[in-house]
């Protein structure tokens, strides 16, 4: 049930966009695929693909708003205060090892501020999607973070640092923190899906301490419309610029705070 012109827009790109990437996915040991940052940070023929197909339907929606996607960059638009920020395929990895999780990953900022996010995994056939004051949802019901009061009942998702991400000393101190005090710690491989189960109550939380913008921008709203909190790993207001990133219920997010503290 979709409550603007501009949301519709969106689930329609990242709906045509899932389609295209279902379709490579079954002629996956054609695709081209190549390393951008090193061999654990890949590229496929079908990211860039559904880039195309989403920068085209919104740019026929909104031809004046900025384009800031994860393969080609950031596009200027007339209009500097609205900008598309998008992840066309979240968890290429996965993607292109046949895990299922995957996501695309579309939203909408205002000066700076997400006013609208889709996150739709097109194995799963779950869309999840926020428009700011209007709740948010998973296909068509409303939902809601977790009310799980404390870590120790608490299944929380985090982002592991990979080969060519830094910081990975702090990630080794976090999991010697939270392991003992925690019921359980997850990493699915795709963040927007991470958010998007932050958002639905499967996760109490996620964080992550490198981050892109348009890896947290759709969740973050899809998080707050869901009653969540989304702040730096520091508990700081969201900066999307900011590389680190927090989402959780309001319950435990103090605690999760102090045990994330720098080393």
């Amino acid at each position: 049930m979709p409550t603007s012109d501009t949301i519709a827009t969106m689930i329609e790109a990242a709906r045509r966009a899932g389609t295209g990437i279902l379709q490579d996915r079954a002629r996956l040991g054609t695709l081209e695929v190549r390393g951008k940052a090193g061999p654990a940070d890949l590229v496929s023929e079908a990211d860039l693909r559904a880039e195309d197909t989403i920068r085209a339907i919104l740019s026929g929606f909104r031809p004046d708003y900025g384009f800031l996607g994860e393969e080609a960059g950031l596009q200027q638009g007339a209009d500097r205060s609205h900008v598309w920020i998008v992840d066309p395929l979240d968890g290429t990895t996965n993607f292109l090892t046949g895990s299922p999780l995957f996501a695309v990953n579309i939203a909408l900022a205002r000066d700076g501020e997400v006013i609208a996010g889709v996150t739709y995994a097109p194995v799963l056939d779950e869309l999840f999607w926020a428009e700011s004051g209007c709740g948010a949802w998973l296909n068509d019901m409303a939902i809601t973070v977790s009310t799980r009061a404390t870590l120790e009942e608490a299944v929380l998702a985090v982002g592991i640092p990979f080969a060519t991400k830094p910081r990975h000393e702090q990630f080794h101190v976090e999991m010697m923190r939270l392991t003992p005090r925690v019921t359980g710690i997850r990493r699915l491989g795709a963040g927007a899906i991470d958010m998007a189960w932050v958002a639905c109550g499967r996760f109490d939380d996620y964080w992550e301490q490198s981050v892109s913008p348009w890896d947290m921008a759709a969740g973050a709203i899809i998080v707050r419309e869901a009653g969540g909190l989304v702040t730096s790993t520091l508990g700081e207001p969201l900066d999307l610029d900011g590389g680190t990133m927090l989402a959780s219920n309001p319950a435990i997010q103090g605690a999760l705070l102090a045990e994330l503290r720098p080393i």
